[in-house]
């Protein structure tokens, strides 16, 4: 069945492609680009206004848009910590805020989130962009129990490297501060990042395409981990928490208050 989808950050990258996929599909599509800007509450509610007033009604919101700051953590500036924050978790929170009024009154919507391998898995110079996924994650995971009575669905996407513009200038930022203990490491990890735009083993058009599968099922997945190289971090990274579970279950498992002491 055609669904009204609103997409964000449909201007370049892996927006785009959902968006024509979807149109290609036989969705109706609403897409932001970088302006109107998602980290304004006002754009945010216009967006989601104007599906309404065109199509009746909004089934699915894809929160896609994103940067990446890069950089050791001493290297990122507070202002850009700041703006990390504000693109990545309060830019999809702004437009989802905007749309749950009108899913509520649906009784049934869909939001889907995509996030990153890096909101699983921390990384080397990714400090500030892990922290806003990571944050991402946490959010999505709890609107969950928020939303579920009224039969809105939440799925969070973490995919891995795609072959999309993330490291393309516009949407990568490299570090604003320069230490001389981080400097032998910060040029040939810049380097490193740079050469790997254009040879990023996915494909944003099957993503995209398995997006819009995801959004026609009747139960759709909590999280979706996308790509090949995703499934196989998030696999390492649930061993090792069992493992620091289980190796924390000797001291932090007998921590409990003892009452015949009190």
């Amino acid at each position: 069945m055609s669904k009204v989808i609103l997409v964000t950050g449909a201007g370049r990258g892996l927006g785009t492609d959902i968006a024509r996929e979807a149109l290609a599909a036989g969705h109706q599509v609403v897409a932001t680009g970088r302006r109107p800007d998602v980290t304004s509450p006002e754009d945010a509610e216009s967006a989601a206004q104007a599906a309404v007033d065109r199509f009746g009604r909004l089934d699915v919101l894809v929160n896609n848009a994103g940067n990446l700051f890069t950089g050791y953590f001493e290297e990122i500036s507070p202002s850009q910590m700041r703006r990390q924050f504000e693109t990545n978790l309060f830019g999809p929170m702004n437009v989802t805020r905007a749309v749950l009024p009108i899913m509520r009154r649906q009784r049934a919507g869909h939001v889907i989130t995509i996030t990153s391998t890096a909101g699983l898995v921390g990384m080397e110079f990714t400090s500030a962009y892990a922290a806003s996924k990571f944050a991402e994650e946490g959010w999505m995971e709890s609107l969950r129990h928020d939303v579920e009575p009224y039969n809105i669905h939440t799925t969070t996407v973490e995919p891995g490297y795609f072959r999309t513009e993330l490291l393309v200038d516009g949407s990568t930022t490299w570090p604003e501060l320069s230490i001389d203990d981080y400097a032998p490491r910060t040029a040939p990890r810049i380097e490193g990042m740079k050469s790997m735009n254009g040879r990023q083993p996915g494909d944003p058009a099957k993503l995209a395409r398995a997006l819009l599968t995801i959004a026609r099922q009747d139960k759709p997945p909590h999280r979706f981990i996308a790509g090949a190289d995703a499934i196989e971090a998030v696999e390492a990274k649930a061993k090792e928490l069992l493992a620091q579970a289980e190796a924390s279950r000797g001291l932090g498992g007998s921590l409990a208050y003892d009452d015949t002491h009190a």
